[in-house]
């Protein structure tokens, strides 16, 4: 599998300063990840009667109780989960917002922990080609082995993420929901507003917008900063300009944004917002922390969440506007009547063992992650606090013991925490009857095209367009570029590396080699 020559140098330059051979809680020498086989690998090590002591990096994810902790290993909640476990843990905490630029700097410098947290996928950018170059195990024979109810609990689609060339490299939380971004508003403001149906149509949803306005709310639809939890409208009109969002037009395969018209239309919508005031002035430069605080200040009228994080947000608002009411209704659709967020993978995050781990701790490392997977870790992580958390500091407890440490568990929706009060079986009911009916699916290419790697300009995230698109949209909604220009941001994306990306994206294509599809629509692309 070719590599760019960003990804070889890093990669290069990581190997000889010692990546490979650096896990700080190795207890004695092992040798190099070239010499781990599956054989050698899978030998059945003496396992220590003690607790497992091993490391593990894991991303911050904007957890208020994680970032706030003076230091995470001496919590009296990991202190229980080492107890229910045996295992003694080392966490590393790697910044939400610097995580790729982090981990990058751990493979370069060869501080890798024992366990490493990364994406839904082997090849994404944050691993820097680690899982090709051998620093970690294949885990297919070792959960066979020690762990054999991962296999059991976890989707083969969330298996299917983490596997290179069959071999398993990875233990993957899961999503059994790919449509998990929706569509959130103050059911109060509606009902002040006298909105007594839910709006449908992206015209119907900007008359809901104004009607906000006219009664005073102070930003009808909350922005964020390169459109993220802000980006529906480009879904009722399936112009999404994400990883996972290419397509095949007249038997070729370009991106979604390739369609300039309906793209047009897609900018078109938030320029009118803007103008019209129904969105925040300065929504390109609002960041996670700022986007949430407006929200539950009481300021916004709608905007876009994870679905499973209503009722955190619901109690956390009450406490600014004891009379709000929040609802998640149908996404807007577009001229083809579909609409909803870009569909997730059946991945979410995924735990990488690394290869010069000491073999005695590999049984106890797959238990870990194992017991996460079963009824007592659900019941624990979940039930544990209470389900109806009141304050800001009992909800963020809550989030961090369900959503931070239970590492494996299907992360679309907490069953056990919903099942337990009327809301929260509101809510279940929202997940079986709104969101699969909703959702934008496409081809992703894994690993990512070489000639994307070679420059990042061009380059989608999951859910942020390549920095070239984004300077032209926001540009644009502020009617500094006309909109009608789109076609001369498509072919400047084009000259800086598009052509050589949709060039390999085509051959992919034809060999049916290297692509991943998302969502039933994609399934006619086979």
């Amino acid at each position: 599998m070719r590599r760019s020559k960003w990804m070889a140098c890093t990669m290069a330059f990581a190997l000889t300063t010692g990546l490979v051979g650096c896990s700080s809680n190795t207890d004695k020498p092992a040798p190099a990840a070239s010499a781990v086989s599956p054989a050698t690998a899978s030998t059945a090590p003496v396992v220590p009667q003690g607790p497992t002591k091993f490391s593990i990096s894991l991303r911050t994810l904007n957890f208020d109780y994680v970032e706030k902790a003076a230091n995470l290993n001496e919590d009296k909640w990991v202190k229980e989960l080492e107890k229910k476990t045996n295992t003694d843990l080392d966490i590393r905490l790697v910044p939400h917002a610097d995580f790729e630029k982090k981990m990058v700097q751990m493979f370069a410098t060869g501080d890798i922990p024992d366990v490493v947290q990364a994406g839904a996928s082997t090849s994404g950018k944050e691993l820097a080609g680690s899982v090709q170059a051998g620093v970690f195990l294949e885990l297919n024979d070792l959960i066979k082995q020690y762990a054999p109810n991962l296999l059991k609990t976890i989707p083969q689609a969330a298996w299917d993420e983490v596997t290179l060339n069959g071999k398993i490299y990875a233990i993957p939380e899961y999503i059994s929901q790919p449509s998990r971004r929706a569509t959130w508003v103050r059911e109060d403001l509606m009902q002040k507003a006298g909105i007594t149906k839910d709006p449908k149509t992206v015209d119907e949803y900007l008359d809901m917008l104004r009607a906000f306005k006219k009664i005073g709310v102070e930003h009808p639809f909350m922005g964020r900063q390169d459109f993220k939890y802000a980006d529906i409208f480009f879904g009722a009109y399936d112009v999404y300009p994400y990883l996972s969002q290419f397509e095949v037009v007249d038997g070729n395969v370009q991106p979604k944004f390739f369609d300039s018209e309906n793209m047009q239309k897609a900018l078109q919508t938030y320029k009118t917002m803007f103008d019209e005031g129904l969105i925040h002035k300065e929504f390109a430069t609002i960041n996670p922390t700022n986007f949430k605080n407006i929200i539950l200040s009481g300021k916004a009228g709608m905007w876009e969440m994870n679905a499973q994080e209503l009722l955190q947000w619901q109690t956390q608002l009450k406490q600014a506007v004891p009379d709000a009411k929040i609802k998640i209704i149908p996404s807007p659709v577009g001229p083809d009547g579909k609409g909803g967020g870009y569909l997730y993978s059946s991945g979410a995050r995924s735990y990488l063992i690394n290869a010069k781990t000491a073999k005695d701790k590999i049984p106890g490392i797959l238990k870990f992650f194992e017991w996460q997977t079963s009824e007592e870790a659900d019941k624990w992580f979940d039930l544990t606090l209470p389900t109806e958390p009141k304050t800001d500091a009992e909800v963020s407890e809550q989030r961090y013991l369900s959503g931070f440490l239970h590492m494996v568990k299907d992360d679309a929706f907490r069953k056990q925490i919903l099942s337990t009060t009327q809301d929260g079986k509101d809510l279940l009911k929202t997940f079986e009857t709104v969101l699969p009916n909703e959702g934008r699916g496409g081809l992703e290419f894994d690993p990512i095209l070489e000639a994307m790697q070679k420059n990042p300009d061009i380059a989608p995230l999951s859910d942020t367009a390549p920095a070239v698109l984004l300077t032209h949209m926001v540009k644009m909604v502020y009617g500094k570029e006309p909109i009608s220009d789109w076609p001369k941001v498509i072919e400047e994306w084009k000259s800086k590396g598009g052509n050589d990306a949709l060039k390999a994206a085509n051959e992919l294509y034809q060999k049916r080699s290297g692509i991943k599809l998302r969502g039933p629509e994609a399934q006619k692309w086979k």
